[in-house]
């Protein structure tokens, strides 16, 4: 199995997906404000997940980025509750595009958004599909299934071998993935990358206004801590 995010490949995963600035940004532009978290605060309560989804979604995450020598997983970076965060954003409800047909799923990602589900919709249908599915092929849910079987499980998803229902398991799991990403690199002020560590990890000046003097000078390890819009 090839499921992009998945060690032993972390490494070039989290670099290939820093490239993919303008996806991030949309994001995070239309993302509410959270201050940054730190260990004191009570726990994250999901506003849009139902407690199922919301088990099921932690569990996705948590094996598409998970936690090792390199750096912090998803669950650790917030990436769960960056996601809940945006499902009452514009951008989860469709606001942000033209949504109407004819949509062509199949199109380079350079057409856009070919999906008649807002992805706030998608996420409720996907996740219920995917429980549905390995409780039928497995007899377990996902929560419950093991770190090689979880594997395998969205392995099918990117390969669109396991039908999860209305959604594409494609295109439920280049959503997740996407978005995954962002909640791992977006500011913290966004709810994911909790104490700035996906910046740490690569080192990434985050919201600095003198970088552009070290761009190019490869190499050499940034002297400063990396700072947050807030």
């Amino acid at each position: 199995m090839k499921t992009i995010g998945i060690s032993p490949h972390r490494r070039s995963f989290l670099r290939k997906a820093v490239t993919a600035g303008p996806a991030v940004a949309l994001v995070a532009a239309a993302g509410v404000g959270v201050a940054a978290s730190s260990n004191t605060q009570p726990a994250y309560r999901p506003a849009y997940f139902t407690a199922a989804e919301w088990a099921t979604l932690q569990a996705l995450v948590d094996r598409l980025i998970p936690a090792n020598s390199d750096g912090p997983g998803a669950l650790e970076a917030g990436v769960h509750e960056f996601i809940d965060l945006q499902m009452n954003t514009p951008y989860a409800y469709g606001k942000l595009w033209f949504m109407q047909a004819p949509f062509v799923p199949e199109s380079p990602p350079e057409f856009g958004y070919q999906f008649h589900m807002a992805p706030r919709d998608l996420y409720r249908s996907a996740l219920a599909g995917l429980e549905h599915a390995v409780q039928a092929k497995l007899g377990k849910a996902f929560t419950t299934l093991d770190a090689a079987q979880k594997d395998a499980v969205i392995g099918e998803l990117e390969q669109g071998t396991l039908a999860i229902g209305a959604v594409p398991p494609k295109t439920f799991f280049g959503q997740l993935l996407q978005n995954t990403r962002e909640g791992y690199f977006s500011d913290p002020v966004h709810g994911g990358n909790k104490d700035m560590a996906a910046w740490k990890m690569i080192n990434f000046p985050g919201a600095r206004a003198d970088y552009m003097d070290w761009v190019e000078q490869y190499g050499k390890h940034y002297p400063l801590p990396p700072a947050s819009i807030a």
